[in-house]
């Protein structure tokens, strides 16, 4: 089975990888753990800088993610792009061929606390006009790859995080 797993990194990256091993180890899958960096869209020095370190970061945390899987036997590899991710994604699934798309819907988890509730509010207002704008990476890809698309929901996984506490 080829899986193929949008990376970046992130906290609800991580939940869909933790879903994979948890999903699919059994089968012994292989995954490509597809990684896109976005250009910062600036031809400053800085700018450039900034692209620099923000590829090298995730690159180091996507190998990291690839390893981790094959310390559990799951064959794992890496892909990484330049430029919108909705776009370098379809076009990992395009050249590729997946059996199964996976990635986790992106959200931002915002810290609990006194002002908790008002950041999940005003949190809630920036995705949904993000989506209406823009549509989101989960959404785009959802009507346009070929292969079938798992989206893990990400409040599950921090649901399961904080009951491990």
């Amino acid at each position: 089975m080829e899986i193929m797993l949008a990376y970046d990194n992130s906290r609800n990256a991580r939940i869909a990888l933790d879903a994979i091993k948890t999903m699919f180890g059994a089968l012994s899958p292989n995954v490509t753990l597809v990684s896109v960096v976005e250009d910062v869209g600036s031809a400053t020095a800085g700018a450039d800088d900034l692209f620099n370190e923000q590829f090298a970061t995730q690159k180091a945390g996507v190998e990291a993610a690839a390893a981790e899987l094959m310390a559990v036997g799951i064959g794992a590899k890496v892909m990484l792009a330049e430029g919108d991710a909705r776009k370098m994604i379809l076009r990992a699934t395009e050249e590729r061929h997946p059996d199964l798309l996976v990635m986790a819907r992106h959200s931002h988890q915002p810290d609990s606390g006194p002002l908790g509730f008002i950041t999940k509010r005003i949190d809630a207002l920036v995705e949904e006009f993000d989506h209406m704008t823009f549509g989101s990476v989960s959404a785009f890809l959802a009507r346009r790859v070929k292969c079938p698309i798992l989206i893990i929901p990400t409040h599950v996984g921090a649901d399961a995080a904080h009951a491990a506490e």
